[in-house]
């Protein structure tokens, strides 16, 4: 079996008239991020994580942000695919270690529920997810509340083929 990380990463703009979302959740808050997609940066950045760890890209590459067909996609539809593909590498999520940066809307009272919709969709259980929040104390672009980023750090499992092989004739 092999051990396989990856990181990510992602930022968002701030902006008016959009919804805000998170970790696969609607955020109350005045602003929304801006991108092609949702701009849900938690997810984004798992995706990112996931794809480096199977060495798959990244997520512009899957959904570019300049294609009609991805316009408006849901993020929880990103990470889904996402996922999908960890298992087509013979790869199983051990954990996902996260950390939203902003200056507002605090991110604590949200915290269970987006553990439990990213539980949900990469089919792993609560305890393999860890999402932390920090501010940066009022510095830089996330601190002036001009948007949001966020970093996660996956690590996988990787079966060999032949352990494939030894798991699914124990399963038949």
């Amino acid at each position: 079996m092999r051990i396989k990380t990856g990181i990510g990463y992602d930022v968002h703009r701030l902006v008016e008239d959009r919804d805000l979302w998170l970790g696969g959740i609607k955020i109350n808050h005045t602003k929304g991020l801006l991108g092609h997609s949702d701009a849900d940066v938690l997810l984004h950045a798992i995706c990112d994580a996931l794809l480096g760890a199977i060495s798959g890209g990244d997520i512009g590459k899957l959904f570019p942000d300049n294609s009609p067909e991805t316009k408006d996609i849901d993020s929880k539809t990103i990470l889904s695919e996402v996922a999908y593909r960890v298992k087509e590498k013979n790869c199983e999520i051990g954990h996902i270690d996260s950390t939203i940066v902003a200056q507002e809307p605090k991110i604590a009272p949200y915290i269970d529920k987006m553990r439990e919709t990213i539980s949900i969709l990469l089919d792993i259980d609560l305890d393999c997810i860890s999402i932390k929040a920090t501010t940066t104390e009022g510095l830089g672009f996330t601190g002036k509340k001009e948007g949001i980023s966020a970093y996660a750090l996956a690590t996988l499992y990787q079966l060999s083929d032949k352990e494939t092989h030894s798991l699914m004739s124990q399963i038949k």
